[in-house]
């Protein structure tokens, strides 16, 4: 829960008493034009950006003031909306990166054999360097990534941006599989018809206010 955050940069607040709820095991997703806020609140919700004001609640536990490694031993993972796998490194060290925090060698390994049937590409790639997948290829490297942790909560920010439509097909797919295995995603889509079209819930904003919320259909159907 998020609630009456205000939080920017350099003194100007860019989310102004936004509050959002997202519920376990549902997928809720945020559309709005370019510079509504919507990355800023997954940089609340991470740990990387501190609200000025409100409060952040996470299975009856604050977040506010925590860290973001550890936001992350509780369970909230976040993709990123640019490609942030090591380029030279291998695709299977990069897949172990996202275990860093674990220090459990047969956990690490029964998780990574997991993610490897989840994404052939981990399997297939795995001695390969990262950078030398397609754009897809590394958005799904990311995905396998941010399950080595088996997260409670996955924020993903626009994991759609630039791929071709097939590849946006898959990744389409693999999201739908996280939620069919019961994750609770929080998502950010540039494209906000296949975003909510995914999703059980939607919010909708802008210039840093939630200006709808409700269902996908609501809010798809929403003339305005």
């Amino acid at each position: 829960k998020l609630r009456n955050i205000y939080a920017g940069y350099d003194g100007s607040d860019v989310l102004k008493d936004v509050s959002i709820e997202v519920e376990e095991g549902t997928t809720t997703c945020i559309v709005g034009p370019n510079g509504a806020g919507k990355s800023t609140v997954l940089r609340v919700l991470s740990g990387l950006l501190k609200p000025r004001l409100g409060k952040i609640i996470f299975d009856g536990r604050s977040l506010v003031g925590l860290q973001p490694r550890q936001i992350l031993a509780l369970g909230i993972v976040q993709v990123p909306q640019s490609h942030s796998l090591f380029p030279s490194m291998t695709v299977r060290q990069n897949v172990r990166m996202g275990a860093f925090t674990l220090h459990d060698n047969s956990l690490i390994e029964r998780r990574l054999r997991e993610v490897e049937e989840m994404f052939p590409v981990v399997k297939t790639r795995s001695h390969e360097k990262a950078g030398n997948l397609s754009g897809g290829q590394q958005r799904l490297v990311e995905f396998a990534r941010c399950l080595m942790l088996d997260p409670r909560v996955i924020l993903l920010d626009e994991p759609s941006m630039g791929l071709d439509p097939k590849t946006f097909k898959q990744v389409v797919e693999t999201i739908q599989v996280m939620q069919s295995n019961g994750r609770t995603i929080l998502l950010i889509e540039q494209n906000a018809r296949t975003g909510l079209s995914i999703a059980n819930n939607g919010v909708v904003l802008e210039s840093g206010q939630v200006r709808l919320v409700g269902s996908h259909t609501d809010i798809l159907n929403n003339p305005e």
